[in-house]
């Protein structure tokens, strides 16, 4: 089993995020990929504890939702529109080294 990061990605990231991440070999998925697009917020709180994979999301409602229990693999919250893909994407590689 690898002790690597795994990235889920929230509906509202921008999928180029997942593709950039992909390029670097780390292991994302995607609101839309999983069928959780129109689920709700505590549907992707079970998935990402179950799946053991860390939320990448722009909702504060998730940083409200964890706050509540540790239960759960972590939270990388970035506010809308204040980082270029690229910044999130070298971001989030950092958090994965």
């Amino acid at each position: 089993m690898s002790d690597k990061i795994k990235f889920h990605l929230d509906e509202h990231i921008d999928n180029s995020i997942a593709n950039g991440l992909r390029r670097y070999g780390i292991n994302v998925t995607t609101t839309v990929e999983t069928g959780l697009r129109t689920q709700s917020d505590e549907s992707h709180l079970e998935f990402i504890r179950s799946e053991k994979r860390v939320m990448v999301t722009h909702d504060e409602d998730f940083l409200i939702i964890a706050s509540q229990t540790n239960e759960h693999p972590g939270i990388a919250y970035c506010s809308p529109n204040s980082r270029s893909i690229g910044e999130i994407i070298r971001c989030l590689i950092l958090i994965y080294e």
